[in-house]
């Protein structure tokens, strides 16, 4: 599977996250499948009604995109829940990958900011912070 829900752990904290449960931490890696935006949506769903707005980590591990009908199901996904995302935390390690932090920006009502791969704790941080 190429999109991965980090599991929470005993306390419902996300493995790695000192924070409460408004935080949903996914790897992404090879390709993404439309099963991938399936498995999400019902998590995903279940979150946003028990906590409200989420904040995301989204780590992208040997990332290589999406097969078409899977980027379309992004798409749909990204415009249902565009109001439920409070931060986006975009972490990688290819250019193209930072380039995905910028070009979604002007479709995100979240704040949204994209780390190199080597700055993961500082994206933990930012993300359950209150600063810009």
């Amino acid at each position: 599977m190429s999109l991965t829900i980090i599991p929470q752990n005993s306390a419902g904290q996300n493995s790695g996250l000192n924070h409460g449960q408004n935080v949903l931490e996914l790897e992404a890696s090879g390709k993404l499948v439309p099963s991938d935006f399936e498995k999400l949506e019902s998590t995903f769903q279940e979150l946003v009604q028990q906590n409200g707005k989420l904040r995301v980590l989204f780590r992208m591990q040997d990332f290589h995109g999406w097969e078409p009908a899977a980027f379309w199901d992004e798409i749909k996904f990204d415009v249902k829940h565009l109001g439920d995302i409070e931060r986006l935390a975009m972490v990688g390690e290819k250019q193209w990958e930072k380039f995905l932090g910028v070009f979604g920006r002007p479709w995100m009502a979240a704040k949204m900011r994209y780390f190199d791969k080597s700055a993961l704790p500082e994206a933990r941080e930012w993300l359950s912070g209150d600063s810009v």
